[in-house]
């Protein structure tokens, strides 16, 4: 089973930037796919980006040319970049991995991103 940490959540200002990070056990040229997830309190994690093995990057509607998520094979490491941050994007960001099609997903511990109006 891979394990997964992130890091790079913070508070920052409305229309500011944060870098996320997470670091796969693993080769994630292995892995089918990796995306971030978020959620906040009394709501369900949703998707925010991902990456799967031989296609493109998807992303949910709320941060479609705002956010990019990219990774670095090398580093075994998957990237989410924030710009324009909003308050409605405050949440604990979480990274998941399948290492299967079928294969249950795998969650990081998460991290937290406050946006400040």
């Amino acid at each position: 089973q891979v394990h997964l940490v992130e890091s790079g959540g913070g508070l920052v200002q409305a229309g500011g930037s944060l870098r996320l990070s997470c670091v796969a056990s693993t080769g994630i040229f292995r892995i089918y796919s990796m995306g971030w997830y978020r959620q906040v309190p009394g709501k369900e994690r949703e998707l925010v980006a991902t990456i799967i093995s031989g296609m493109s990057a998807k992303y949910a509607d709320s941060v479609k040319g705002r956010f990019t998520i990219s990774r670095d094979t090398a580093k075994n490491t998957v990237y989410l970049q924030m710009d324009s941050l909003n308050p409605e994007d405050t949440a604990v960001y979480y990274c998941g991995a399948q290492t299967g099609r079928s294969s249950p997903r795998t969650w990081g511990q998460g991290t937290q991103v406050t946006v400040s109006a």
